[in-house]
């Protein structure tokens, strides 16, 4: 279980306020779509897409799947995993930008279909960021002494904003949600530490047009993958030696670097320039592709089914995306007594 180390201040009166993950879930649509299924669709070949990406497959929703109702399923499996009741929720998050509706926000639909009736709802939009953000949010919300229970979502289904002619984008994306449930404990973990940045010069290099601003659809995923590339290794190796550094930690006391799963090029890339083995990445992005705010949850929830999480490691969530938007957060594994 992780856990983050605030303190909360309250009548006075010191108290520590730990947030801890105790459930996890996860969903991919049934529907995978391979490499080999992509050559019939657009100009492009099974060994290009693998050498360049590392992807071999991806999910695909179904025409009656959206975000929410794959994060219900998400959401489900971590409650259970939490021993949790739904009515025991003080506040849903869920990250997207492949949300239902305009508004209300999709996390309101997931907080229906949980019987969730006592908890805020509420979307958070960073793009591929948005999970770590959102898991940095609910933290707080817990050290304040605000909230006890909280359920943090990432769901998308990049398959409805993709061209499917333009091979440079739809090969590299797919559908899928994750989930966890934090919740306050009273028990020191140990440390937790969490950077958050953008820099919107760079909107133009990953974006999606939308019905609301001045462009008229299609409302397809446009991205500058050179330069996008570039920036993503930079900034996960920043991300990760800030977060580390604030912990007063070294790279080497960092047991799993779980980060955004975009391109197996680019995680090799940072795991070089960090100098560190690359082993340290957990990586399944061969099997479901990029799929943006589902995509550090979905594999954290299967780094923790692979049994590659012990009590007292340090592991880092990093990820990065459009705004131009990154995030990492320091965790510690390990028990605690819930509030």
């Amino acid at each position: 279980m992780l856990y983050f180390a605030p303190i909360s201040r309250w009548k006075g009166i010191s108290l520590a306020r730990y947030a801890r993950i105790t459930g996890w879930g996860k969903y991919l649509p049934e529907k995978v779509l391979t490499n080999k299924d992509l050559e019939r669709l657009v100009d492009t070949t099974e060994a290009w897409i693998l050498a360049r990406t590392g992807i071999k497959e991806r999910r695909i929703a179904a025409d009656d799947e959206t975000a929410s109702s794959m994060a219900v399923h998400a959401a489900r499996q971590a409650l259970k995993v939490a021993k949790l009741s739904p009515d025991s929720l003080d506040l849903v998050i869920t990250a997207t930008c492949t949300p239902d509706l305009i508004f209300p926000a999709s996390a309101a639909l997931v907080q229906h279909e949980l019987g969730a009736e006592n908890a805020a709802a509420f979307d958070l939009n960073a793009a591929c960021s948005g999970f770590i953000y959102a898991l940095a949010t609910a933290s707080q919300f817990i050290a304040s002494g605000t909230y006890t229970n909280i359920l943090v979502l990432g769901s998308e289904v990049y398959s409805r904003i993709l061209d499917w002619q333009d091979r440079s984008t739809c090969i590299l994306f797919g559908d899928g949600a994750g989930a966890v449930v934090m919740q306050a404990s009273d028990t020191p973990p140990g440390s937790l530490n969490f950077v958050l940045g953008n820099d919107g010069s760079g909107v133009d290099l990953i974006y999606t047009p939308g019905p609301c601003g001045t462009n008229k659809g299609p409302y397809y995923i446009k991205m500058s993958g050179s330069e996008v590339f570039k920036f993503a290794v930079n900034i996960i190796c920043l991300a990760t030696r800030q977060v580390a550094k604030s912990a007063n930690l070294d790279l080497k006391d960092i047991e799993l670097i779980v980060p955004h799963q975009a391109n197996t090029r680019i995680i090799k890339a940072a795991a070089k320039f960090l100098e560190i083995p690359a082993g340290k990445f957990f990586v399944n992005v061969d099997k479901y592709g990029n799929t943006s705010a589902a995509s550090v949850p979905i594999a954290l929830c299967e780094a923790v089914e692979a049994g590659r999480l012990r009590n007292g490691d340090h592991v880092v969530l990093v990820g990065f995306g459009g705004g131009l938007s990154w995030a990492a957060m320091l965790l510690e594994w390990g028990a605690g007594r819930k509030l």
